[in-house]
């Protein structure tokens, strides 16, 4: 279960790119929040999926496929948001960092989030018993909290680097790139 966890929450992904770009715009301590939140979020979504969602999915795949096109379209209004970005650390206007409910709902538009879900509670659910349901729920928490944190860390720590404007711009831009790219995958799959 531990493993399983940790392949999937420490891996590339969307969550783990805006950890690490807020890590890098707004430092470690501002960026818990999303943390928290996308840890929350993704919780949520196992322990619904352990306790039946699997099953209305199953039922109307329709719904799969509005979360997948919802997720689709959260991917370009973040990386849209990324690559405009100025690259001024004052930020001209006042940029808040993304929030604890923007960090829990960008894991239910997360089709890798459904997906890893899916996949441990397939694994590990057995069968949706409440008692190895919430076990696996509570220890995917803290591993999926430490990851996206190790990611907003590394952020913090790259964006003393990242102080000059143009650095910034172009490292937002690249991140940018990267959740424009998991969109068009998402389009392909």
């Amino acid at each position: 279960m531990a493993a399983f966890a940790l392949a999937a929450s420490i891996s590339p992904g969307p969550v783990n790119l805006v950890a690490l770009s807020c890590g890098a715009r707004y430092g470690l301590r501002a960026s818990l929040r999303h943390v928290t939140g996308a840890t929350l979020g993704f919780t949520l979504l196992l322990l619904a999926m352990g306790l039946g969602l699997q099953q209305l999915l199953n039922q109307w795949p329709m719904l799969g496929a509005l979360i997948r096109w919802a997720g689709v379209a959260f991917l370009l209004y973040m990386a849209y948001g990324l690559a405009r970005a100025d690259g001024r650390l004052d930020g001209g206007q006042a940029q808040r960092p993304p929030s604890l409910f923007t960090g829990a709902l960008m894991q239910w538009l997360n089709p890798k989030a459904w997906l890893a879900a899916l996949a441990g509670m397939g694994a590990y659910g057995a069968g949706g018993e409440p008692g190895l349901v919430g076990q696996f729920a509570v220890l995917y928490f803290v591993i999926c909290y430490l990851s996206i944190a190790c990611w907003a860390y590394a952020g913090a720590c790259m964006g003393r680097y990242l102080q000059a404007p143009g650095r910034l711009r172009l490292f937002n831009r690249g991140l940018a790139l990267l959740l424009l790219g998991s969109a068009v995958y998402l389009l392909g799959g």
